[in-house]
């Protein structure tokens, strides 16, 4: 347990270190709003209106425009962050849910969950380029860091299911546990990390083969194993850590990356979602959607530092420097 102290300790670090006015922006599901975090003064300092059902949320690479997945919309929608202005509205296909930027900072890769297909968007065009057959209620979707590959996850299914972004066909299907929900690739493209929320488990495939190599299960000491359900999970670039978020155990998983070791526990809001890092991956920002607030982590200390009150149900975030 940490102490009050040594909480306090952090949040004063937290305040003094935090690059200026840097900010984290969340997506809340049920207000069909945006709020937008100063990381100097850990405050919301902005709420932008949206589209229906906002979820999946990113920046262009050089974070000039914002995408949100304007799901009950059934569009994707492009922001000016200076402005909060939407720009235009891009075709997704029905009910886009978690979508991912190639590294060409042109083409959307969209996870449709009611049409079991993923939709690829030219952003310039504003075009639909591509629409591939996947699993039932498709949802995660990650793209390999040389933008060779995307994947997308089937919730019914039970698959990954793996993309060649030249031909825009799949090449590969592996199972993995009950529902999958969210896909990242290592950094160096290694592996590829696949959450199941009601199997419990992240499973490991071996990039180059497309095979299983390990698989992550998780026990929090007096929470039901059923409310142990990880969904979203992000990698520090270091190649150190992965923080799980757990959902409705309210825990955040530290995991070591290189031994797959669960190293701790981090206690977080209700029914923890997404996450994003700060610029330099000192503080990890998580949405948590019962509470509706964001839980600021301490990522050298391994603690939960700041809770901030955003919208209702906070589902996405997104980093964004301002500098």
């Amino acid at each position: 347990m940490r102490t009050s102290l040594l909480l306090a300790a952090a949040i004063s670090a937290v305040t003094l270190s935090s690059a200026s006015a840097d900010e984290i922006w969340v997506s809340n599901e049920k207000d069909d709003t945006v709020s937008v975090i100063d990381i100097e003064t850990m405050e919301v300092t902005r709420t932008i209106e949206v589209g229906e059902r906002p979820r999946g949320i990113t920046f262009a690479i050089d974070h000039s425009v914002l995408y949100v997945c304007a799901s009950d919309s059934d569009t994707v929608q492009v922001i000016d962050p200076d402005t909060g202005k939407i720009l235009n509205e891009l075709p997704s296909g029905e009910d886009p849910e978690q979508f991912v930027l190639h590294p060409d900072n042109r083409h959307l890769y969209i996870a449709n969950e009611d049409d079991a297909i993923t939709t690829v968007v030219d952003t310039q065009t504003r075009k639909v380029v591509a629409q591939i057959d996947v699993g039932i209620e498709p949802e995660g979707m990650a793209v390999s860091p040389d933008g060779k590959i995307a994947i997308t996850t089937s919730e019914t299914t039970n698959m990954a299911h793996w993309i060649d972004t030249s031909t825009q066909q799949l090449f590969a299907n592996t199972l993995v546990d009950q529902r999958p929900r969210h896909a990242e690739f290592t950094h160096d493209g290694s592996e590829l990390w696949v959450s199941s929320e009601i199997g419990g488990t992240i499973t490991i495939f071996d990039v180059a083969t497309q095979s299983e190599k390990a698989k992550l299960t998780f026990e929090i000491q007096g929470v039901h194993q059923d409310r142990v359900q990880p969904v979203g999970f992000e990698m520090t670039r270091n190649g150190k850590y992965v923080f799980v978020a757990l959902g409705p155990s309210n825990h955040v998983a530290v995991v070591d990356q290189k031994t797959f070791e669960v190293l701790d526990y981090i206690l977080v809001g209700r029914r923890v979602w997404h996450m994003a890092f700060n610029g330099d991956e000192s503080l990890l920002f998580t949405t948590n959607g019962v509470s509706g607030d964001v839980t600021v982590i301490d990522v050298e200390e391994l603690a939960a530092v700041k809770s901030i009150k955003v919208g209702r149900f906070p589902w996405g975030a997104a980093y964004r420097p301002t500098n």
